[in-house]
């Protein structure tokens, strides 16, 4: 297959246009100079027959008159009543022929017949000549203008593509739009955005990879300097059986880490996920039933409230869940016993917002809680949910954010905004 070449696409096409341009204003030009040469033809044959009728004073006394170019006659037509001018060919001669009322009363009418065939062949030999002599040069101008504009055109181009080449993950940098057309900016902020969640993404994988071999570390160094203080002498059973529960609860802590882990992974292999066409009002409304069992621990009370019933849309429900559990886990996991919990779906025009507002203990807002295994408080965990929600945001082409309540209580707001891409009206 014939690979595919802007430049010589836009070269070729370019170059058809202007060829249809000269073609068609050749034609213009011809017609414009076929018209002129008709109507100063007629214009003669209209003032000779006026001086024909000033001189002739009847039909009786006019003689006809007949050369290699012209006749002159006088002939009878009743169907006549004005002057009349006629086109025709005949024996491969080209004619025109003129009809002027003579004397109506007696139908006669002078007739002057023309042969123009030698100025239709001047004309178009005159228009034919100086269209190839203006052609060529016109071609000539016409491919070097296709090749400075192909080139002018191509070298934004070149200049992005030079600028990507020289980038990895480990030196990615932006594309100044200063020196770009303004045709090509939009290009140069999508590669932007793109290079910058690349750069999010590399600096979030080197932090998780980094975090997870101290997390693992440091618990593996703990277990095995409790075990070896263990050895070194003959202690009580109960002893033993103390290092043992710590060392399984060490390994317990280790293996939730891993699960975490994993499901990053499985965040990732979730991105290729096929859609799913749902009411996200009775998929959420579902979900608060189900987080119900797990907020009655703590006599917790999740309501939902939706400015609409329904909402048909399509959405990988694999990456939706992971970020609406761990809202609402996290919301769960912070709320003091027989709290209040609220999950809200807002549709506008363009967006989908859902919140889930707790009242919890709030968060410090100068932390970056998405980057991994940050904690808040003293609760227990891993500190990558909220790494996986971001992930599963970002492959939804989604933004979530957590802020603290406005409204003058304790308490956190986590809201995921969707692009609205429903089907209700």
């Amino acid at each position: 297959m014939e690979s595919k070449s802007i430049y010589r696409q836009f070269y070729n096409k370019l170059i058809i246009a202007t060829s249809l341009f000269i073609i068609t204003l050749s034609f213009i030009f011809y017609e414009y100079a076929r018209s002129t040469v008709y109507d100063d033809i007629q214009e003669n044959m209209l003032g000779q027959a006026k001086q024909i009728q000033k001189n002739y004073i009847s039909f009786d006394k006019f003689t006809s008159v007949k050369t290699q170019f012209q006749t002159i006659d006088v002939v009878k037509n009743s169907e006549l009543q004005e002057i009349k001018f006629f086109n025709y060919q005949m024996g491969g001669k080209y004619y025109i022929k003129l009809l002027y009322p003579f004397n109506l009363e007696n139908k006669e009418f002078l007739q002057i017949i023309k042969n123009i065939s030698l100025e239709r062949e001047l004309l178009y030999s005159v228009i034919f000549k100086n269209l190839f002599i203006l052609a060529i040069p016109g071609f000539i101008l016409m491919l070097l203008y296709s090749l400075v504009v192909s080139k002018s055109l191509l070298k934004p181009i070149m200049q992005i593509n030079k600028k990507l080449a020289n980038m990895d993950e480990h030196s990615l940098s932006q594309i100044d739009t200063k020196d770009l057309p303004i045709e090509f900016h939009s290009l140069a902020n999508s590669i932007n955005s793109l290079t910058n969640r690349i750069g999010t993404y590399v600096k979030f994988k080197k932090e998780l990879f980094i975090g997870a071999a101290h997390e693992l570390k440091t618990p593996l160094a703990v277990m095995k300097l409790k075990n070896e203080v263990t050895l070194k002498k003959k202690r009580e059973i109960e002893q033993y059986e103390e290092t043992l529960r710590l060392t399984i609860k060490s390994i317990d802590d280790m293996n939730i880490m891993i699960s975490s882990i994993l499901d990053i992974g499985r965040t990732e292999g979730a991105q290729f996920e096929q859609t799913t066409e749902i009411d996200l009002v009775e998929y959420i409304k579902k979900k608060a039933n189900d987080y119900r069992m797990l907020s009655a621990q703590k006599n917790i009370i999740i309501t939902f409230f939706s400015n609409v019933n329904h909402l048909n849309t399509s959405i990988q429900l694999t990456l939706f869940n992971q970020i609406l559990q761990n809202f609402v886990q996290n919301a769960i996991k912070f709320t003091p016993n027989e709290k209040t919990i609220d999950i809200r779906l807002r549709k506008t025009k363009k967006e989908i917002i859902i919140t889930v507002t707790d009242e919890g203990i709030g968060i410090d807002e100068n932390i970056d809680l998405f980057a991994p295994f940050k904690r808040v408080g003293n609760q227990s965990g891993v500190g990558l949910g909220l790494f996986l929600a971001k992930n599963a945001a970002d492959a939804l082409r989604a933004n979530i954010s957590i802020k603290n309540r406005e409204d003058g209580k304790s308490g956190c707001v986590a809201k995921l905004i969707l692009n609205n891409t429903s089907k209700n009206d």
